[in-house]
Parts: structure tokens; sequence; C-alpha cells
């Protein structure tokens, strides 16, 4: 059986060992390299092209968030399991956006770890309990951020809003004047006030920022 081969980064000499010790009993491991900051975490990535790398967070040198982005960069398959003593957003957050693709705390039980590379090396994403919730709290925050967002388009006029539109359609000032049956002056009046609202310098602008808004559809 071919062993699930691992590159176990600390920059505390015990808990490499403690690490080490434990999961070499284990029949499917196979320890291939040790690291004690971030840099050699980025070297011997590189050079062992270890299966799961098994990475601290506070390092010196380089942190494992800066580190997991780098791994990642070179190699985009590369599946990291971030094992750390903080759960706090500032820690959780960044590291999986840079590419971990699970995080654990140090109080977890030894086996539930080895469980946890078990599950990183075929591919599952891995967290513990708390951070989970965590990140589902940060998630549901961010939809309700986003429902709450107000749109630059809030504060043009019902007419202001009928220009742009017709603008996002590319009609000059007088076929705007002749679909809304108002003067080319009014028309000229409402794009200078709309372009000076929401702070744009012409109508190409404006045109695009109507379709980033869902005003008109580009298709």
């Amino acid at each position: 059986m071919d062993k699930i081969k691992l590159l176990i980064v600390d920059d505390h000499t015990v808990v490499r060992q403690g690490l080490r010790g434990f999961l070499e009993l284990m029949d499917d491991f196979e320890i291939v390299g040790e690291g004690s900051n971030g840099v050699e975490a980025v070297r011997q990535a590189a050079e062992l092209q270890p299966d799961v790398i098994l990475l601290d967070l506070m390092m010196p040198e380089m942190d494992g968030i800066e580190a997991t982005r780098r791994i990642r960069l070179a190699n985009p398959a590369a599946r990291i399991l971030i094992l750390s003593s903080f759960s706090n957003d500032d820690n959780v957050l960044p590291a999986i956006r840079a590419g971990a693709m699970g995080y654990v705390l140090k109080d977890i039980d030894p086996d539930d770890l080895a469980d946890a590379l078990r599950e990183t090396y075929q591919g599952k994403s891995k967290l513990h309990p708390d951070i989970a919730q965590k990140l589902i709290a940060h998630v549901q925050q961010d939809e309700a951020d986003e429902k709450t967002a107000v749109s630059p388009l809030d504060q043009l006029t019902e007419r202001e809003l009928d220009v742009l539109k017709q603008i996002a359609y590319g009609k000059s000032n007088h076929e705007i004047a002749a679909a809304l049956s108002i003067s080319h002056a009014t028309v000229k009046t409402h794009v200078s006030n709309l372009l000076g609202k929401l702070h744009l310098a012409d109508r190409t602008q404006a045109a695009i920022l109507a379709i980033r808004e869902g005003l008109v559809s580009d298709k």
C-alpha cells in the first residue's frame, strides 16, 4: 500500500517531534520532511512534493498564510492542512482564501488529526467545528451585506434612470429626447446631472455601470 507522504512545518521542535512520533506509528503515513518556518515550507514543498502539508500559521520569517499562498501558486494541486492554536477570523479566513484545504486546532484528538490528514489527501475539506461555524456565519453576513448594499443608482431620479437606460442602449441625446418625449436641452441636463452624481467621466462609463447594476441587460 502506498503511504501518504507528509511534510510537517511548525516552529516548535517539540510539536514536530510529537507529530512525527505519533504519525509514524500509522501504517499509511510517511514523514518525508520537516520545516520550522514558512520559507522552509515553500522550499520543501517544491523539492519533496509531499501528498499533504501539515502547516502551522504563526512562524518566523514567513507565516503559514503567505506560505500557503506561495505553495499553491507554484502548485495549485498542493494539499495543505492548517494546524494552529488560533481560531480567530484574522487567521482562519485568510488561510482558507490562500488555498488551505482544511483548518484544525492543535487541541484536536490525535486520531481525529490522522483522519483529517487522510481526508485532505482525498481532496476533502476538513474544518474544526468552531471554525466551520465561523465560516458559515461569515458567508451569511456577506449575503446579508449584499442584500442591504446600496446601489449607486439609488441616488438618481426616475427620469435620470430613464435617461441612463437609454444611454446604455447606445442612444444619442436626440434619440433619447424623442424616446422620452422631452427636449434635447433637458436630456443634456439629465446626462450632466447623472454623470455628476455617479462620479463618471463619460457616457461609456455610465453604460457599463447601468449594465453592472442590472438596470439593463448586456444581452
